[in-house]
């Protein structure tokens, strides 16, 4: 623990689906004074996503599903994304690989790591790593939509990469992690040099 900080009290609030627990704790403030904070935190554990591109056919895939909080904040039904999952106690290019499979139904092979960020660290725990990975035609093995039994409804679709920009633009991409991997794919050429399958 820094030395600036010190936890004062610490009790869970729930442990479902994710750990929500309540902090009093005193950190000294830059200007060496010290302040007393209240905060909550919530931990869903750590993540993974991945930009999935086919170089043949200059197409990139994405998904579509249903979001509660998005539903709740904005009346839309689903949500445009990458593929994107909870790491379950595995390594995050390992995980990402079975996500791909669960929700596109693509058979990829390692993908490349791109960086990590926290998402919304004013209150998440979540640390998300995002990857790369070119797909073929041919790596289809399913028609994926994800895990019913785990509540997923899944729809796998393909656009160019600046369509997919452009629905950042016009507000049809509105998740964080995918305007990340597309502005990031744009920047740094990802497309434009296709990884070795």
């Amino acid at each position: 623990m820094a030395e600036g900080v010190k936890i004062l009290a610490r009790d869970v609030v729930s442990d479902s689906f994710g750990r929500l627990e309540r902090f009093k704790l005193r950190r000294r403030r830059f200007d060496s004074s010290e302040q007393d904070l209240d905060r909550e935190i919530y931990d869903v554990g750590d993540s993974a996503s991945i930009f999935l591109y086919d170089p043949k056919r200059s197409c990139v895939l994405l998904i579509r599903q249903f979001r509660l909080p998005v539903f709740l904040a904005t009346g839309r039904e689903t949500m445009i994304e990458v593929c994107a999952g909870k790491l379950q106690g595995l390594d995050a290019a390992t995980r990402i690989v079975e996500e791909v499979k669960e929700e596109t139904g693509l058979h990829i092979g390692a993908p490349r790591f791109l960086f990590e960020a926290f998402l919304s660290p004013g209150s998440y725990c979540e640390k998300m790593s995002f990857f790369a990975a070119p797909y073929a035609q041919e790596d289809r093995i399913s028609d994926g939509g994800g895990l019913a039994h785990e509540g997923e409804d899944i729809e796998v679709f393909e656009t160019t990469l600046d369509e997919a920009l452009a629905m950042i633009d016009n507000g049809e991409i509105i998740d964080a992690k995918t305007i990340m991997l597309l502005n990031y794919a744009k920047r740094m050429g990802l497309m434009e040099t296709p990884a070795a399958r």
